[in-house]
């Protein structure tokens, strides 16, 4: 799945992260899962991978529920403004606790608030199973929310930072296609659970909705935590340490790899220390290549849930009695083979094509797929509707397969992973809050206009879509740059030019240590300077 460390891939690896860092990789002729401690890093980071799984049962689920004819007939039937707030609930407790946790992902490090998270899921999770009423079923569902974004926020910065050189954009951009991971567990169990005549139909799913964080919560303490907030926090030993064990392994401290690394990130840290004392959200707008940045996450992370998908990742048993599709059976087997589509297309059409094919190639593939699917799919529900031509139906779910493997290629993959690799350090935890927030503002807004809008106007709102995706286009075509093979502090240069390559000013550190010293810990725990 990921590139090998050996003589005959340097050609590959450069490529991947470049010419520099290639050079300085550890000799080894096995390929990353036959030797000990790239497996091992590679299965602890399944703990923070797993956070996106967390979101994707949630969708499913309430999609699962909602075909549930016992989950209907105990809340009276949720359907327009009721419906819309159950679904809406959930990002609204995200967004409540953007600020908090980004916050404490870098005051405290990146695993102290997934701790948290995960505490806080389980209990909401068991809340929202025993739910007696809306009330108290919306009430969990904020909670949920609340902590997932604990959860959710530092983990795919967690997965950059710690992630080997070699695969870090492919395990990043994995990170986002776990979504679909929870999606299959939460379809299935609904599938498996309809027939059951009582209310367990659809407590048990809403019970597994914890099963993913009590499996994180057994893992997370033996993940090492970010060397890179390390090193920023004056922890530059054990940051090497850490290197050298899950990065050199028989180099260890001494290994040139681990020397690059070190080096890479203390002359980043600080650089943008001397660039400003201290960040703040108003640093992601203040020059033009941050704003560059911020733009570009508020589209990717807004237009997520507003170029079409949000219809079906929540509302598929709307847009299915709308083509004539209505029995429950029917229903929940299209959710549950849907989402098993939905992971086997981002991971390997999406997350193992990013270097190959790179961030602007995946992204303008997509948009123009998803337009084509969405145009079709339109045309093919008002044809339905004049005729009530179940083969019309019929085709139309064929395009909502054909639609979501062009989504899944760059926006299952790409949704965290390009924003987060496009900040730098000072900002990157700010920056992935700023990511989250456009998501939950796009996902509130759309959770309420969704139901109301598919339930007044049908099929013509697919319309408003259809135009979106074209205006898509064009925006990624000007404002999306290419950022594969570079490392992460190299991606700097992208936005920054060449004022900003992290090589140079290396360089130039040397040749004059104390016009850029930093003062760090060598291996015995002495400070000195770097």
């Amino acid at each position: 799945m990921f590139s090998r460390s050996n003589k005959a891939d340097k050609a590959g690896a450069a490529q991947v992260v470049g010419a520099e860092l290639a050079a300085v990789l550890p000799a080894n002729p096995k390929p990353w899962y036959r030797t000990q401690h790239l497996l091992l890093l590679n299965l602890w980071l399944l703990v923070p991978l797993l956070s996106a799984a967390t979101i994707g049962f949630d969708g499913s689920m309430m999609n699962g529920l909602q075909t549930l004819s016992q989950w209907r007939d105990y809340f009276d039937h949720p359907s327009g403004a009721v419906l819309g707030a159950m679904n809406a609930i959930f990002p609204v407790g995200k967004l409540v606790a953007v600020l908090p946790v980004a916050w404490l992902t870098d005051r405290y490090g990146r695993k102290l608030p997934i701790w948290v998270g995960l505490i806080g899921l389980i209990a909401a999770t068991a809340v929202q199973a025993s739910s007696q009423n809306v009330a108290q079923f919306i009430a969990a569902r904020f909670f949920l929310g609340f902590f997932t974004a604990f959860v959710d926020q530092p983990s795919p910065i967690l997965v950059a930072e710690l992630a080997y050189p070699t695969h870090r954009a492919k395990i990043t951009a994995l990170y986002q296609t776990f979504f679909y991971c929870g999606s299959v567990l939460a379809a299935w169990s609904t599938y498996g659970t309809f027939r059951i005549a009582s209310t367990w139909s659809w407590r048990i799913p809403s019970l597994l909705q914890g099963a993913i964080p009590v499996l994180q919560l057994l893992g997370i303490f033996s993940v090492p935590e970010s060397p890179r907030w390390l090193l920023a926090n004056g922890k530059a030993a054990e940051a090497r340490k850490i290197l050298a064990k899950w990065h050199a392994a028989a180099g260890g401290e001494a290994s040139p790899l681990v020397e690059y690394e070190i080096d890479q990130i203390s002359t980043t840290v600080e650089q943008e220390r001397e660039a400003r004392a201290t960040t703040s959200y108003a640093d992601l707008v203040r020059t033009r290549p941050n704003r560059h940045r911020t733009l570009i996450a508020f589209i990717v992370d807004f237009f997520v849930q507003w170029n079409g998908a949000s219809v079906v990742s929540y509302y598929l048993a709307l847009v299915l009695n709308s083509i004539g599709i209505i029995k429950t059976s029917d229903q929940a087997l299209i959710n549950g083979l849907l989402q098993v589509w939905n992971w086997l297309a981002a991971v390997l059409a999406g997350a193992l094509m990013v270097d190959r094919l790179g961030r602007r190639t995946l992204f303008l593939t997509s948009v123009a797929g998803m337009f084509v699917s969405y145009v079709v799919w339109t045309v093919l529900t008002a044809r339905f509707v004049a005729t009530l031509d179940q083969a019309m139906g019929n085709a139309v779910v064929a395009f909502i397969f054909i639609y979501y493997f062009f989504y899944d290629i760059a926006w299952s993959p790409l949704l965290i992973a390009y924003p987060v690799e496009s900040f730098e350090y000072g900002l990157r935890a700010r920056g992935v809050g700023v990511t989250y927030g456009s998501t939950f503002a796009g996902l509130i807004i759309g959770q309420f206009v969704n139901p109301i809008a598919m339930g007044n106007i049908g099929w013509r709102y697919y319309i408003v879509f259809c135009c979106i995706l074209a205006a898509l286009f064009v925006v990624i075509w000007f404002l999306f740059p290419e950022t594969k093979g570079r490392t992460l502090e190299e991606i700097a240069e992208v936005f920054d030019g060449k004022s900003r390559r992290v090589a140079d000013v290396e360089a130039e550190r040397k040749k004059e240590p104390d016009s850029l010293s930093v003062q760090v810990e060598n291996p015995k725990g002495e400070v000195e300077k770097n």
